[in-house]
C-alpha cells in the first residue's frame, strides 16, 4: 500500500471510482476491517503509471482523510503482516500463495515521498 484512509473519512464515495486498480472498498464491505473506506494495501499502486499523484486524494474533499503509508515492498512485509494480525489491514489470502504480503507481490510506489513522511502518515494532499 502506499495510501491509507483515516477516521477523517466522511464516506462520501468520491475516492473509490477514481482508483485505477479498484483498491478502495466502501465501509461495510466484508473485506474492509474499518468503519470508513479502506485501501487494500496489496492492490494500491499510488497511481504510478496512471497519474502524477494518487487520484483518490485529488477527489477527496476532506483534508487528512487520505494519508501516506509505507511502501508495499518486501522491506515492509513484517509491518503489513503485523498490521494484518492486529486488524489494521485485511490482506487478501490467495489459495495457493497464502497471504499476499509484499514478499509475495510488491507494488509500485512514488519514491519521492520520504519514509519520514510515510511514518508520520502525512496528508497525501500536501504533496
Amino acid at each position: 500500500m502506499a495510501v491509507k484512509i483515516t477516521e477523517e473519512c466522511i464516506s462520501c464515495e468520491a475516492c473509490a471510482p477514481e482508483c485505477p486498480v479498484a483498491a478502495i472498498l466502501e465501509d461495510g464491505h466484508d473485506k474492509n476491517p474499518t468503519d470508513v473506506f479502506y485501501v487494500k494495501p496489496e492492490s494500491c499502486v499510488e497511481c504510478v503509471d496512471h497519474a502524477d499523484k494518487p487520484r483518490c486524494a485529488e477527489a477527496c474533499p476532506t483534508e487528512g482523510a487520505i494519508v501516506w503509508d509505507m511502501p508495499y515492498t518486501a522491506e515492509y512485509s513484517e509491518y503489513y503482516a503485523m498490521g494484518n494480525d492486529e486488524g489494521t489491514y485485511k490482506i487478501r489470502e490467495h489459495k495457493t500463495k497464502g497471504l499476499m504480503l509484499p514478499t509475495v507481490k510488491a507494488q509500485k510506489f512514488i519514491e519521492d515521498i520520504s519514509i519520514e513522511d510515510r511514518e508520520a502518515y502525512a496528508n497525501v494532499g500536501q504533496f
